[in-house]
């Protein structure tokens, strides 16, 4: 049942982090909180510390995914795959998740939202970091 729900979390989590995208491009103001109350109906500790913990380190992210991404930068990424990316190293770096879990997850998700191209991006370039951990 755990896994389920955190895959349901993540899918959250995805669109948050995309919203929060969307919003910068276009310079709008935004609360995180009020975003993550908007996706989910209860507080839930779990989609709070990844929100804020992409937040806190997006710079770290953001250059440890440019390195792996050859020729390439995240920022060229469409909005939800920058999400799934950020969220995949987020989880792989800075929490307990099991990395096996933090990759298929992003997997997963990227299966479903990005093409197959990127998604073989997102896939190598959490394969690296997990490497060079």
């Amino acid at each position: 049942m755990e896994q389920i729900n955190r895959s349901e979390l993540r899918k959250k989590i995805m669109t948050i982090l995309y919203q929060m995208n969307v919003y910068e491009a276009n310079k709008m103001e935004y609360n995180v909180d009020t975003l993550i109350r908007e996706s989910l109906e209860i507080d839930n500790e779990f989609v709070k510390e990844i929100v804020y913990g992409v937040v806190t380190y997006k710079n770290e992210i953001d250059e440890i995914a440019n390195k792996y991404l050859s020729g390439w930068k995240i920022s060229r990424l469409g909005n939800t795959d920058q999400a799934i990316l950020r969220m995949g190293i987020y989880e792989l770096l800075y929490t307990k998740t099991p990395e096996v879990v933090a990759i298929n997850e992003a997997i997963e998700l990227a299966k479903v939202y990005s093409d197959d191209e990127v998604r073989k991006m997102i896939n190598g370039v959490l394969d690296k970091v997990y490497h060079n951990k």
